[in-house]
This record gives C-alpha cells, sequence and structure tokens, in this order.
C-alpha cells in the first residue's frame, strides 16, 4: 500500500479519503445564502464535531467580512486543517497567509482557470503567463505555510498537455495538494477518472501529493463524479453539506459519505466523518441559511428513511434491510420524543439539548431559549425534539443580529382591514410601528419596512410545518432581493404571522451582510 507524506496529516495511505469541506467557502456564495460571524463560527465548530479534515474558510481578499471570518475561524478551531482561498495573485495570497496563520495547521488554496475558453476570454492570457502565474502563486504561498493546495478552474475542460504541465509547475512549485475541479458541471464520471488516471501515469511527483477532485452539480453528476475519481487514485474530495453551491451546487458531503461507508466493498476507503452527526449539521446549516432541504434528499431529507408504500411498509417491518440500506440512526435520525412538556424544568431541558447536540449554548441564550420553549409548551399539546430544535436554532443564531424580533399584535378578519402592530429592536434601540394591508401577513411587513425603511423586493413566501397536527409550528421562509442579491430568511412559530415576522427579519439581517460584502473578479472555482 502506497504511503504520502504530507505536513498537515502525516502518513496518509491509499485507502485513506481526506473530507475537505467548503461549505463556508463554495457554499457561501450560492445565490440567497449568505451568514454572518458568528453564524460562520457555529457551522466551523459543528463541521468540527462532524470530523471534516479541511475546512474551507472562506475567501479572505473577498471582503473585510470574509477576511475576519476566515481569521476568526483560524484561532477558535481546533483539529480541521483550516484553509483560505486566493487567486493567484499576490494581494489575494498575502491576505489568506494573514487570515490562518493562527490555525493549528493552516492551508492557503490557490486556484488559476486552465481551459482555452477561460484563458482566452476570463483571463486574457497565454498559456506560458499562466504556466508561470502557477508555479508563483504557490512559491509565494509556500512561504507561508508547508500545506499548500492549487486547483486548476475548469481543470476538467482542459487540454490534457497543458493540464498535465500546470500541475507539473505546481508540484515543482512546492504544491502538497493538487485539486482538478469540474467547475461547471460539465464531466462525467468515467472523464474525471481518466483525467486522474492520466496525470498520474504521466505527471512526475504526483506519486508525492494529495490528489484531489470538486464537483459541480450542473448535471447531476457531482457525487458520481467525485465516486469515479476517488476510485482512480483521488485522496481528498471537496464538498458541502447538503450540497449547497455555485448554480446547482457541489457532491453533497453526506452522500459522499454514505456511498463509501454502504458500498466500503465496492470502494475500500476510510474517513473519519462522525456519520451521526450528519443530520444534526444538515439542519444547522437549513436554520442558518433559510433554506430547507427538499423531501426525497438522499440522506437528510425527511423522506430519506419514509416508507408509504404498503410492500415496502410490510418488508420493512419483517426486516429493515429489505428496503433500507443504512440505518436512519446512523445518520442521526432518531424518533420524535414526546417527553418535554409545560412542566419540565431547566434542568431537563438542558439535558434534552444536550442530547440533541447543543453543548455550548451560553446562560443567556439558554435563558431566552427556556423561555420560549415554555411559552411554545403552552401552547402546544406535544413538544416534539424537531420543535425545540426550531426554536433553540432561531434563538442561538439569531443573538447578533442587528434587528430583533420583540412583540406582535395582529387584527384581521372577513369584516375589517387587517392591521399589525409590531415591535423590533434595531441595534438595540426599540422601535414599533402599526401598519395596515391586504392581509395579517402584507399588514405585518408593511409594519417591518415603516420600521427598516428598504427597497428589496418580496420573491417568495412559502409556509409549512415543523411537525404535524393543527398545533404546530409554522416554519415560514422569506426571499428578498436587492440589487441582484437575494437572501432567504426563516422564522418558527405556533403563529404562523409571527414566524412570518421573523423570517422577514432573518432574512433583513442576512441582507445587512450582504450588503457590506463585496465579490472580486474572476471568483470561482
Amino acid at each position: 500500500m502506497s504511503v504520502i507524506q504530507h505536513p498537515s496529516f502525516g502518513e496518509v495511505a491509499e485507502d485513506r479519503i481526506i473530507i475537505l469541506d467548503t461549505t463556508l467557502r463554495d457554499g457561501e456564495q450560492s445565490p440567497g445564502f449568505s451568514m454572518n460571524l458568528a453564524e460562520k463560527l457555529r457551522l466551523a465548530e459543528a463541521l468540527a464535531e462532524l470530523g471534516v479534515d479541511v475546512i474551507e474558510a472562506g475567501f479572505p481578499i473577498a471582503s473585510p467580512g470574509d477576511f475576519e471570518a476566515v481569521r476568526a475561524i483560524a484561532e477558535a478551531i481546533r483539529g480541521p486543517v483550516i484553509c483560505g482561498l486566493a487567486r493567484s495573485g499576490r494581494e489575494d495570497i498575502l491576505r489568506a497567509a494573514e487570515a490562518v496563520k493562527k490555525a493549528a495547521r493552516p492551508r492557503i488554496h490557490s486556484f488559476l482557470s486552465t481551459s482555452p475558453l477561460h484563458m482566452k476570454h476570463k483571463l486574457r492570457m497565454e498559456p506560458a503567463a499562466v504556466l508561470e502565474a502557477v508555479a508563483g502563486s504557490v512559491m509565494l504561498a509556500r512561504r507561508y505555510t508547508d500545506d499548500v493546495e492549487w486547483s486548476a478552474e475548469d481543470g476538467s475542460r482542459t487540454e490534457s498537455d497543458f493540464l498535465c504541465r500546470c500541475v507539473e509547475a505546481a508540484i515543482r512549485a512546492g504544491a502538497t495538494t493538487i485539486n482538478i475541479p469540474d467547475t461547471v458541471g460539465y464531466a462525467l464520471p468515467e472523464d474525471m477518472a481518466r483525467i486522474f488516471i492520466m496525470l498520474r501515469e504521466r505527471v512526475p511527483g504526483t506519486e508525492k501529493v494529495i490528489l484531489s477532485t470538486h464537483n459541480h452539480n450542473d448535471l447531476g453528476l457531482a457525487v458520481a463524479n467525485t465516486i469515479a475519481a476517488i476510485r482512480a487514485g483521488v485522496r481528498q474530495v471537496e464538498c458541502t453539506i447538503n450540497g449547497i453551491g455555485e448554480r446547482a451546487g457541489n457532491a453533497a458531503l453526506e452522500e459522499i459519505v454514505m456511498a463509501l461507508r454502504t458500498r466500503h466493498d465496492a470502494i475500500p476507503a476510510a474517513n473519519r466523518i462522525a456519520t451521526e452527526n450528519i443530520l444534526r449539521t444538515s439542519r444547522l446549516l437549513s436554520t442558518i441559511t433559510g433554506f430547507d432541504v427538499q423531501p426525497n434528499k438522499a440522506i437528510v431529507g425527511r423522506n430519506a428513511f419514509a416508507h408509504e408504500a404498503g410492500i415496502h411498509q410490510d418488508g420493512v417491518l419483517k426486516h429493515a434491510g429489505t428496503y433500507e440500506i443504512m440505518t436512519p440512526e446512523s445518520v442521526g435520525w432518531t424518533r420524535s420524543s414526546l417527553v418535554m412538556g409545560k412542566h419540565s424544568g431547566r434542568a431537563a431541558f438542558r439535558n434534552k439539548l444536550k442530547a440533541l447536540g447543543y453543548d455550548g449554548i451560553g446562560d443567556n441564550q439558554l435563558n431566552d431559549a427556556f423561555r420560549r420553549f415554555k411559552e411554545l409548551a403552552d401552547r402546544k399539546k406535544a413538544v416534539y425534539d424537531e420543535d425545540i430544535v426550531a426554536l433553540v436554532d432561531d434563538e442561538v443564531l439569531r443573538a447578533h443580529d442587528r434587528i430583533r424580533f420583540i412583540s406582535l399584535d395582529v387584527h384581521a378578519g372577513s369584516r375589517r382591514k387587517p392591521e399589525a402592530t409590531l415591535e423590533i429592536e434595531v441595534d438595540g434601540t426599540p422601535l414599533a410601528a402599526t401598519a395596515q394591508g391586504d392581509g395579517p401577513v402584507d399588514a405585518t411587513f408593511r409594519a417591518i419596512r415603516a420600521l427598516f425603511p428598504h427597497d428589496s423586493v418580496l420573491r417568495l413566501f412559502s409556509v409549512g410545518a415543523v411537525t404535524e397536527g393543527t398545533d404546530a409550528q409554522a416554519r415560514v421562509t422569506v426571499r428578498l432581493e436587492e440589487n441582484g442579491k437575494l437572501v432567504d430568511g426563516q422564522g418558527a412559530d405556533t403563529d404562523t404571522i409571527v414566524a412570518s415576522a421573523r423570517a422577514y427579519l432573518h432574512a433583513l439581517n442576512k441582507l445587512l451582510v450582504k450588503r457590506a460584502r463585496t465579490e472580486p473578479k474572476a471568483l470561482s472555482a
């Protein structure tokens, strides 16, 4: 068995798969997605608990906020390698180096386009200049860390000979990981396998570095392409929670990991992911971003382990293996518990939070969450785990919002004009307003606009239920657009109008984050 010596991981055997999670970088580039510093730190903590090997924490040159987030994650998170993305320019690399320098294990990830289409129309560079930039960027990055990754953007559409020359130049310059992305989701599984087999056969030094794959899902083939690359000798995969990312997204971490675990007979490769934390991490991301996964999403969708057909139900009752190729518990699914209620005390609530994976909640956040739990328990006959997750995530993750919900009083009906009186806090200052509208939701949103004027346009208003029953909490999603930027917000409450207000305010807070962010040119990978 061949072994590679890597500066961050030591000996890496050929059956070891390094998991690089780029949810905080590529994932956050998704239209409508944005996270503030507190949310990024919370997700980074969850990724570390999940067991990812590398957290690509962001693109430090993109904005002051991105830089601060990468630096904060590098300082706070221990365990995974902390990686900052950079284009090939000097300023990008120096900014990334500064952001990750306090990490226990820092990495700089430099990339440059190599396909004829990108070189001609995006970079406007000749191949010789690209080769020179590849070597120069890697050598500069190596001054600041021994762990340097280089990516050939649009690598799957790059001419074979030139790709080999670029990879060889990066290795000679000191790159320790070579990543070939299918940036636009164009490749088929056999294409990705061919590329990596070719590189291993033709490029000197590939046996001494980690080969990596990063696949987008434009044709729905990201996970298939990733598996094909693994079987062709790749030892690092780049992926995101829930498969989020540019356009149609990236290869989904949960799908790759469970494919490796379930089909170990065909793909004898190991990784460090604690699979029982997958669902919790997926739900945390959904709460932060405001994007729920579709019900039939593999592994983490609510129907992933549901059986409605009578034949299937009969088979599962007799033996789960008849229709389930993995256990729900292996990825974190459990049967909803009904043990919490209005008579449950603070200690029981804290224990329940610990069981649900909330270990680091501060006293103030615990008090706020417990207060909302008691209010919820007074209104619901049965409080499910999903109910607690919804309200705690809403409370914990909104703790640093500039705009916060205080109260709402709505009057509506068939014989009167709907009216909403709303109280919020903006940067700690309480504000109140009353507005009328075509319905109670419209009146509420008009009150928000009166208190916090803005030019964004409402593009989506969606209502779902957290659990079953007429007393279920409503989960509302609101999508706002401002100057071409999309943000989604979520809110949960047994009162649908209150949930709507929370969702709208969540979206506004994310819009404020977006306003502070400036994208550099040619951002991709």
